[in-house]
């Protein structure tokens, strides 16, 4: 899994890991956009967070099933405990530990600090570096809880990003 502050390199180290031969999954929240906006609906962060985190559970759900089909190291670009937690920020209900405890991510979490110097907002990614920073600290104390071992990547190269990355879990 890697997660972390939004804006932070998470998609440019995932093509990375891809260029490398290593099988990756794309963010389920820009999916989850990409869908709406094609479609009808109101499932977008900054129209429904509920409704955008509920179907960005969903599609992790279907993203760990499908990810079972590969041998060898798979990678997600955020995934089912971002959504969860997104979910409990918005809703104020509990649903990350029993969602979580079920659908389990290898122990290690790599997160991608804040990085403002590289921060961009998108058309996707419509809020500042503010709310990035919340939804980092969020997601800093909700990996160790829900038992998972945080790695913080450097704020270096995409190339030694992903030779860390690998290096630490020793593929």
């Amino acid at each position: 899994m890697i997660s972390g502050c939004s804006g932070g390199g998470k998609s440019t180290l995932l093509a990375e890991l891809a260029r490398r031969g290593h099988a990756v999954v794309e963010e389920p929240g820009r999916r989850v956009i990409a869908e709406t906006l094609a479609g009808d609906g109101s499932a977008l962060p900054w129209i429904d967070m509920q409704a955008f985190a509920r179907r960005a559970i969903e599609v992790s759900l279907r993203d760990r099933a499908e990810a079972q089909r590969h041998k060898g190291w798979v990678f997600f670009d955020r995934g089912l405990i971002d959504a969860a937690i997104a979910l409990e920020h918005a809703s104020g209900k509990p649903v990350a530990e029993s969602l979580c405890r079920e659908h389990r991510y290898h122990r290690e979490v790599f997160l991608t600090p804040p990085w403002p110097e590289i921060y961009r907002q998108d058309a996707d990614r419509r809020h500042d570096i503010a709310s990035a920073l919340d939804e980092y600290e969020r997601l800093l104390a909700a990996y160790p809880r829900l038992g998972y071992n945080v790695v913080i990547l450097p704020k270096a190269p995409v190339e030694d990003r992903a030779a860390f990355l690998l290096e630490r879990l020793g593929a």
